[in-house]
This record gives structure tokens, C-alpha cells and sequence, in this order.
């Protein structure tokens, strides 16, 4: 009676176990581990930012392509039938038929279904609003180029600060969670030698109150570093809920280096200062083009077609005739007066042309404040960061004095708080110069050219 419960029990256990192996090959394909290259190389594919300056640089190259058809022959083909549901009447005068003179006769001519099909063509053979457009086609599409690059270095500047802080908050979690246990031990035993009537109620409470500051600071340090990996996988593009692993450790990136003072610095290597001379030359091309559009233009065409009259919707009969249209033209456009519109025109471009050439040497002027303001920043960065690291070995080294004569019985549990606390404070100010330093860092290459995509 018993034995066909072994068969849905082994099922059972067959489909439990495939379900946890799938649960766990899931589990393992939501985490993914990547170096800050890695990180920006992901964030080129996936971040929409990229993807439409990506695709805005496919829409100016269609836009080009479009501009371009506008030489070639346009071709068209026509097809109309008329049902006349009242003939047109015409007006003939009466003295024709004998009829007084300023009399008229009305008359219908015509029949009543009327249809025709033709082909119409044209061919531009000169315009100068087409040859301007093929220059300003070219330096369009190079300017959309530029514009994706531009967002490319701007993405990548955003992900690697946004890497750098989750990694600067990590380290700085790791310590704290460090120090709060010193600080929770600290508090037993100060509590237990109060119990033994060795020190007062107030160490007690000092010591409860460091801890709980330290916990609070903890929890916060905590909290922003989930929120600095939820801002790191948004700059990325990458989905919320994947685990991400960052592979890079601080002690890698060499921050220690110090700054060349004397470094020169060339400002057209800036996609900004790029950008700004393709919109120059747009403009003046378009002042060009306003010039030249007192030039006539040229365009020759041609059509032919057939049409047929029946008094009965019988178009298909072959033995009814179709008549042949055909012709051929050449228009010339010759621009006389147009109440001055084109010289107000050419006027307005002069003006655009030359708040280019200021916005050309405004902008040189930012870029190399830029540049040398965030090269400073990075030089001090790197002082601030060196004393920092001075200032938190020394805090150690007190802490570390200080824990020994604790333990030892020769100091008082006040002295291990300040101790503990100057290297909780020591810690906080090198972790916050270690973080202004690597955006210092990244500004930086920015300023510099460096992280152009």
C-alpha cells in the first residue's frame, strides 16, 4: 500500500532539486564583477544618454543623405479620372450664331468621364541654396559626431566618480564597522568596572555616547553607499537589481603621484572647443548662403502624358483613342525685390557669425580656467590627503598607546575615548580628502582631454 508513494516523493525530490539548481544559476547571472574600464565600456553600450546621442548622429546622417537627394532627378507619376456630374458650361458669344452683339450663347463642351496618366520630371541644374547645403551637410554630420562624443566623455566622467564613491564608502564602512566594535567593547567593560565601583557613572555614559554617535554615523555611511551603487548601476545603464561587483581597489590608483606644475595645456583638444568651431562654421555657411541667394537658379523639366475623354466609363476600350501630352522646359528663377527680406537676412547671419567668434574666445578662456583650477584642486588634493594619512597613523598610534594602558590597568577608560574618538575623526577627514581627490582626479582628465571617447 505504500509503495506508489515513492514515485511522486522522488519527483518531488527531482523537480526541489532542478528548482534550487535553477534558482542558484539565476542567482549567480544577476551578479556581475567589473573593473571602472569595464564600467565605462558597459555604460557606451547601455546608457540611454549615449544610445540617443547615438542615434542623433544616425538621424544627421539620413538628414545629409536627404539634403543630397535634392541634386538628383525627382520623378513623379500622376493618375486622374474625372466623373463630370454637370458638364462645364461655356460662354460663346451670340453674334457668332447671328445673334445680337453682347449677347451669349451658354454652351457644354466636353464629356462626361475624363481621365489622364503622366510622368513628370525635374532636374536641378543650379542652386546655390543646394551647393551651400552639401558643405553645411558635411560639417552637420561632424558636429552631431562630435555632440556623441562629447556625451560619451561626460558618461564617463559620471561613472567613474560614481565607482570611486561606492569604493570610498566601502573602505570607510569596513573601519567603521571596525571601530564600533572597539567602541561596543569599550563600553562593556566600562560598564563592568562601574558595576565594580571602580569608575563613575558619568564614563558610563561617555562611553554610551560615543557609541551611539559612531553607530549613527555608521548607519549613514551605510545607507550612502547603497545609494552611491544605485547611482553607479543608473550612470552604467545597468538594471537595479543586478549585484555589481567592483573589482578595483584604491590602493591601485596611485594617488599619490604629484603634479607636474609646469604642464602645458592645449585647449583644442577639448570636444567643447571642437563643437564650438563646427557651429562657426555653420554659421558661416549659412551667411553664404544668404549671399549667394541673389543668384538665379536653374532647373529643367519635362512631362509626358495621355489623356482620354469618354461619354461612358469605358477607358479599357483600345478601340477609343488615348492622346499623347509631352514637353520639355527650362526655368530659370531670377530674385528682383523682396522688400529687403535677404539683406536683413544677410545682416542677422553677420551678427550669429560674430557671437560665434565670441563664443569662441569666451569659451577658450573657461577651458583653460577649467583646466587650471581643476589642476590645483588635484594638487591639493593630493597635500591634503598626504596629511590626512599623517594625521590618521599618528591618531592610530595614540589609540593604540592608549589601548595598551588600558589594558594594563595604568589609564583611565576618558583617555581610550579621546583616544578612539581623535582616530574615528582622523579616519572620517582622510576618507573625505581620499574622495575629494579622486573627483578632483577625474575633473581633471576631463579638463585635460583625457576622457574623450
Amino acid at each position: 500500500m505504500k509503495r506508489p508513494l515513492l514515485v511522486p516523493i522522488l519527483l518531488l525530490a527531482i523537480c526541489t532539486q532542478l528548482g534550487v539548481h535553477a534558482f542558484a544559476q539565476k542567482s549567480d547571472t544577476t551578479s556581475v564583477s567589473m573593473t571602472v574600464q569595464q564600467a565605462i565600456d558597459y555604460a557606451m553600450k547601455n546608457q540611454s544618454r549615449v544610445q540617443n546621442a547615438e542615434l542623433d548622429e544616425q538621424i544627421a546622417r539620413h538628414k545629409a543623405q536627404e539634403i543630397l537627394g535634392l541634386g538628383f532627378p525627382q520623378i513623379n507619376g500622376s493618375l486622374d479620372v474625372k466623373d463630370f456630374l454637370e458638364i462645364p458650361t461655356s460662354l460663346i458669344p451670340g453674334q457668332f450664331f447671328g445673334g445680337p452683339a453682347g449677347s451669349y450663347i451658354p454652351v457644354k463642351f466636353g464629356t462626361k468621364y475624363n481621365a489622364s496618366a503622366g510622368i513628370d520630371a525635374s532636374q536641378l541644374l543650379f542652386s546655390s541654396d543646394y551647393m551651400v547645403g552639401l558643405q553645411s551637410m558635411k560639417v552637420y554630420a561632424d558636429l552631431m559626431q562630435k555632440a556623441t562624443s562629447r556625451t560619451r566623455t561626460e558618461t564617463a566622467a559620471a561613472v567613474q566618480k560614481a565607482y570611486y564613491t561606492v569604493l570610498v564608502n566601502g573602505e570607510h564602512q569596513i573601519l567603521l564597522d571596525t571601530l564600533l566594535a572597539r567602541f561596543e567593547k569599550l563600553k562593556t567593560d566600562t560598564r563592568i568596572i562601574f558595576d565594580n565601583g571602580f569608575v563613575e557613572k558619568i564614563d558610563v555614559d561617555r562611553s554610551e555616547l560615543a557609541y551611539n554617535n559612531l553607530k549613527v554615523m555608521q548607519e549613514s555611511v551605510a545607507r550612502y553607499k547603497s545609494l552611491s551603487e544605485a547611482l553607479l548601476k543608473y550612470q552604467m545603464g545597468l538594471e537595479y537589481g543586478v549585484n555589481l561587483i567592483l573589482t578595483d581597489k584604491l590602493e591601485t590608483l596611485k594617488l599619490d603621484t604629484v603634479m607636474p606644475l609646469s604642464e602645458t595645456f592645449d585647449y583644442t583638444q577639448r570636444i567643447e572647443f571642437s563643437l564650438l568651431q563646427d557651429q562657426k562654421r555653420m554659421s558661416e555657411l549659412q551667411l553664404k548662403k544668404d549671399r549667394l541667394s541673389y543668384v538665379p537658379n536653374l532647373v529643367m523639366y519635362g512631362s509626358l502624358s495621355t489623356q482620354a475623354q469618354r461619354s461612358a466609363f469605358d477607358f479599357t476600350d483600345t478601340k477609343k483613342g488615348w492622346y499623347p501630352i509631352s514637353m520639355v522646359g527650362v526655368r530659370m528663377g531670377v530674385p528682383i525685390f523682396d522688400g529687403m527680406q535677404k539683406h536683413h537676412r544677410i545682416q542677422q547671419s553677420k551678427i550669429g557669425l560674430a557671437k560665434s567668434e565670441n563664443d569662441m574666445r569666451f569659451l577658450k578662456s573657461s577651458l583653460e580656467l577649467d583646466y587650471n583650477a581643476s589642476r590645483i584642486a588635484m594638487t591639493n588634493g593630493i597635500s591634503t590627503l598626504k596629511l590626512r594619512k599623517q594625521s590618521q597613523d599618528l591618531a592610530l598610534e595614540v589609540y593604540t598607546t592608549a589601548r595598551a594602558k588600558y589594558d594594563q590597568g595604568v589609564g583611565s577608560s576618558i583617555e581610550l575615548l579621546q583616544a578612539e574618538s581623535a582616530l574615528n575623526e582622523a579616519q572620517n577627514n582622510y576618507f573625505n580628502a581620499l574622495q575629494d581627490l579622486l573627483m578632483s582626479k577625474v575633473d581633471f582628465d576631463k579638463a585635460s582631454g583625457k576622457l574623450t571617447k
